[in-house]
């Protein structure tokens, strides 16, 4: 499942202050919303539980390229379809010339809440007075253990402060005193974001400008060499890895917040959670910033703007954060008693974007429907050089190539980690 600044994406909630109920707006059913958030079968229950309580609304789910061709179609054809596009923020620079500046109605929402500053900046867009969307919620990836699996830690080893080294090690030892590993990745499912969000940027300090870098072939050839044969060959299927700890075939894992929550909510006094390690240029991570815009020719503008109101009330935030684990991006969101899973998540998010080493590494940025291209250069060159043993050198200039030719093609500019650029960003 956030994109900015990289200050903007580690700033912690501002502080709670009391907040009004405002009146709900026109009826749901005039809304039209589109978002590419909670699509998988069970979050959208749960999602359409929480918006039927404002007032009966729905929402239609959508994957990102299917969206931005609606919202490009219906300003071409004048007559728009969406009023509400829900999405991640890498999703919004595809369709700038679309969606309505929102900074007014962030006004009027920040009469009774408060938006925390740093990801009202991401909705920017690296402009200064045009607000693309408005912030509804943020979340990250972390990593979970069994307690089980702590006394095989290595010597010294902070939970909270883990190298790529120290995991490894620790892999390796759990395999050796379990009888079997014990460690694993979803590898069928967001893997990709470990790669893009976390190991490249852990290694080279860049995410795609150092893609071919020397750091980047070494990190490969320690994955191959190292960490993945410390690693449950069941990780080839594992979509969300939550079923497998909760099975007990998996004692340490790393997933999305809202891929875990089953098993940290089901037993929470056997689990602990915890940042993902750092590698020699930082403790690379992806905080996703998902927002709520309203494209210029919305059917129903009024209504959208009462839907949005909704979704970010402090109760509505908490309702999210409570059922779906994704954060709060307002303030005076009462977390004192929310689901001991869920807690345990929030201090893993916490010591990761608080960590003197944390290193935000954006969701590539204005790729639009070709988004998923990039995901798959990642794949493939960890798959080629770790699973089939390929030549790391040819592979990642064979890979960088395809990148390039993304990059070129879409002109998507560079994005953090990486410094900003005029034009394509650059693979050195």
């Amino acid at each position: 499942m956030t994109e900015a600044p990289t200050q903007a994406a580690t700033e912690p909630p501002a502080t709670a202050e009391a907040t009004i109920t405002p009146t709900l707006g026109p009826p749901a059913g005039d809304v039209s919303f589109f978002s590419t958030q909670f699509n998988v079968v069970e979050e959208g229950a749960k999602f359409r539980a929480i918006l039927k309580d404002g007032g009966n609304y729905d929402f239609t789910g959508s994957e990102e390229g299917p969206l931005v061709d609606l919202v490009v179609a219906g300003a071409q054809a004048g007559q728009g379809q969406v009023d509400v596009v829900g999405a991640l923020h890498g999703t919004f620079p595809s369709i700038t010339d679309e969606m309505m500046n929102m900074t007014d109605v962030v006004d009027d929402l920040s009469a009774d809440r408060e938006f925390n500053k740093g990801y009202l900046q991401t909705g920017l867009l690296g402009t200064q007075d045009y607000l693309y969307y408005v912030p509804w919620m943020q979340a990250t990836y972390i990593m979970v253990a069994k307690k089980d699996a702590l006394q095989y830690l290595p010597a010294g080893a902070d939970i909270n402060a883990l190298t790529w080294d120290q995991f490894a090690q620790w892999c390796q030892t759990l395999m050796d005193e379990t009888g079997g590993p014990k460690c694993g990745f979803p590898k069928a499912g967001l893997f990709h974001r470990l790669l893009e969000g976390f190991l490249w940027p852990s290694y080279t300090g860049g995410m795609v400008t150092k893609f071919k870098s020397q750091e980047a072939a070494d990190m490969l050839i320690w994955a191959r060499d190292t960490l993945w044969p410390t690693v449950h060959p069941q990780s080839i299927s594992y979509e969300f890895m939550q079923e497998p700890l909760q099975s007990g075939e998996v004692w340490v894992a790393f997933d999305h917040v809202a891929r875990l929550i089953q098993a940290l909510n089901a037993d929470p006094e056997n689990y602990v959670a915890f940042p993902a390690p750092a590698g020699p240029a930082g403790r690379g991570y992806m905080p996703v910033v998902v927002g709520l815009g309203i494209p210029k020719n919305a059917p129903n503008p009024d209504a959208a703007k009462a839907l949005i109101d909704y979704l970010t009330k402090p109760e509505t935030q908490k309702r999210v954060l409570s059922d779906l684990a994704f954060f709060p991006v307002v303030s005076g969101v009462d977390t004192a008693d929310l689901p001991a899973g869920v807690a345990l998540e929030a201090g893993a998010v916490e010591a990761t974007s608080n960590a003197p080493d944390a290193l935000p590494a954006l969701i590539p940025i204005g790729l639009g429907a070709r988004g998923g291209e990039i995901n798959q250069i990642y794949k493939d060159a960890f798959d080629r050089v770790v699973l089939e043993n390929q030549d790391v050198n040819t592979v990642l200039e064979e890979e960088a190539k395809i990148l390039q030719s993304l990059l070129n093609d879409t002109g998507a500019a560079c994005w953090a980690p990486d410094p900003p650029s005029d034009g394509p960003c650059q693979v050195e």
